[in-house]
């Protein structure tokens, strides 16, 4: 199943880059920078998925190597990131997995 955009494309509302840039400190460059780097992965998020709209979980990295975890959706054929921050010591784990595979 193909889950992003070709060619990939964001949407971003103003909100969101405030808030992943505050709280986060993770910004709109090295969020989009996660979703063509590899290895990048992503999954549904069936907890928070609803039936109008997908969500997806994603692990990958910027070109500084920062390993960062995204929420997202796919809207008109644009990316929406709703969350980004760094990975978590099991979620780096899982993507060094993914790095030792590629």
């Amino acid at each position: 199943m193909r889950i992003l955009p070709t060619p990939i494309a964001f949407l971003w509302d103003s909100g969101n880059l405030e808030k992943n840039l505050k709280k986060h400190n993770v910004t709109l460059q090295e969020a989009e920078e996660m979703f063509t780097n590899e290895p990048f992965t992503a999954t549904e998020d069936s907890k928070h998925s609803t039936i109008k709209e997908k969500r997806f979980q994603a692990l990958g990295r910027t070109k500084a190597n920062r390993k960062l975890f995204a929420t997202f959706t796919v809207r008109n054929k644009t990316i929406r990131i709703i969350s980004v921050r760094d990975t978590s010591k099991k979620e780096e784990a899982v993507y060094e997995k993914l790095e030792n595979h590629s």
